[in-house]
């Protein structure tokens, strides 16, 4: 299969040359092998962008919030029609099965779309306050926005989508491990009919264009979603000009099953969640805090339920997981599971190496461990694999009490039969989200979280709002 070449960056409406060629291999993770070409860009390619952005502020923080809704319906438009494109691409480019790219991965490009266009009506970019002043909410300006490989659409369209739609320009880097939806999404907004220079994109290493971006005295704002070590560079490179930083990291949710909560279902739920995107995922709930009289009735059956879970070929339908997205990615999981036996958790599942008959691609077996504390590095480090750690707890108060001992606080899990209970600890748990009995949150709704999970929220409203200044007009009464 011939090698797709995309070295271009798409910059003022065009797609053009790098400054300097630097040429860097898209590798798939399921077959190991190189099926595209990108460039890795330098600080003259952010400048070139910047600059366009600079440039196209000036018209588009002026048009109609009539203008910016049509223009979001007109993504929404082409976005449609390509969206079996986006599927295929981020099952080829970091491994997520072709049923769960379909349904879930490339399905956001369409529900966070709709989430934004409601919360774009429901923003009041005029009003007046009780003392009779105007309040004016106005785009900060031009955006650089950094995001990951493990759903690539959801992070770039959180981001691009609310930019645009508080009438800010931007500068997009995408996750040189998962350019290439990225590069599709500059194809669907150029036409879409997104104004030249509002959106640009220039791909690279973080420590690259991602800090040429955050130090760069014409950027405005910087939206970030990654690893905590990378949110803490963006931070540190932007305070020199006191830009707005809004930063979604990493995770450690805490599952806690109460007894009084149909076990056998909520645990092979929580085991399905934390293993699914091959556990790439920040809101994962990856601590499965049990209450001690039905514990060993949970380690059995999230055994069976880890043992029953297929790794499998991404590029085929199914309920399958597939590989993780890279060597480096593979070594950090084998890293954790091994501490893990080295510490003393109990392995009930999986463990390191490859699963059988997966010798080639970055396949980890499907891991549980039991008796797990909070003083292990299995309970405390993100592993972003398909690893579960088991703790078991005596009484609500230390149920809550160990599920807040972490530095993380993104999103909380609670599953009981009891609705006094699960208000009562909902409104205990450090965290952004918590989720009760299975549900999930609509599109929307704030995506974000407490503690060392990062700063702001995104969808909807809420993701808008980071995007906006506030500015207030006093007048003679």
């Amino acid at each position: 299969m011939a090698i797709l070449d995309r070295r271009k960056f798409y910059i003022n409406g065009a797609w053009v040359d790098p400054a300097t060629p630097n040429d860097f291999g898209v590798i798939n993770p399921a077959t190991e092998e190189v099926f595209a070409t990108i460039s890795m860009g330098s600080e003259a390619d952010v400048e070139a962008a910047v600059a366009a952005a600079r440039a196209a502020f000036a018209s588009y923080s002026r048009t109609s919030v009539e203008d910016r809704i049509a223009l979001l319906e007109s993504i929404l438009a082409v976005y449609k029609r390509r969206y079996d494109e986006f599927a295929t691409t981020i099952t080829q480019e970091m491994g997520a099965p072709a049923s769960l790219s379909k349904n879930a991965q490339a399905a956001v490009g369409v529900g966070h779309l709709e989430g934004f266009l409601q919360g774009l009506k429901e923003t009041a970019f005029r009003s007046t306050n009780v003392n009779g002043d105007t309040i004016l909410r106005e785009p900060i300006g031009v955006c650089g926005l950094i995001t990951p490989w493990n759903w690539p659409m959801n992070q770039i369209v959180l981001k691009v989508l609310p930019a645009l739609a508080a009438g800010c320009t931007m500068v997009l880097k995408p996750s040189e491990l998962t350019p290439i939806d990225a590069m599709l999404y500059a194809e669907v907004l150029d036409e879409a009919g997104v104004p030249a220079g509002v959106f640009n994109l220039v791909n690279g290493e973080g420590p690259v264009v991602g800090a040429a971006l955050s130090r760069h005295p014409r950027v405005d704002m910087m939206s970030f979603t990654g690893s905590t070590r990378g949110g803490t560079a963006v931070a540190r490179d932007a305070a020199a000009t006191v830009k707005r930083v809004t930063l979604e990291l990493g995770g450690k949710s805490p599952n806690l099953v109460f007894a009084d909560t149909d076990v056998e279902a909520a645990v092979k739920r929580g085991v399905r969640h934390c293993f699914q995107n091959t556990g790439q995922s920040c809101n994962a709930p990856t601590r499965m805090i049990v209450e001690k009289s039905v514990y060993d009735q949970a380690v059995t059956v999230a055994q069976a339920a880890a043992e029953a879970t297929v790794v499998g070929d991404p590029a085929e339908e199914g309920s399958h997981i597939g590989p993780l997205v890279s060597q480096l990615q593979y070594d950090r999981v084998q890293t954790l599971i091994q501490a893990a036996i080295d510490e003393g958790a109990r392995l009930v599942a999986g463990g390191t190496g490859k699963p059988d008959g997966r010798n080639v691609g970055y396949f980890v077996k499907p891991t549980v461990f039991a008796d797990v504390h909070n003083g292990m590095r299995i309970a405390q480090e993100e592993v972003f694999g398909p690893v579960l750690a088991m703790i078991p707890f005596e009484s609500e108060d230390e149920a809550i009490e160990i599920a807040n001992d972490t530095p993380y606080g993104l999103a909380a899990y609670i599953q009981t039969g009891d609705a006094e209970r699960a208000e009562r600890v909902s409104t205990q748990l450090r965290a952004g989200m918590v989720h009760i009995n299975g549900e999930d949150m609509g599109y929307g709704s704030p995506f974000g979280g407490y503690k060392m999970s990062g700063l702001g929220r995104e969808g909807g409203h809420f993701g808008i709002e980071d995007f906006l200044e506030v500015k207030v007009v006093s007048r003679p009464k």
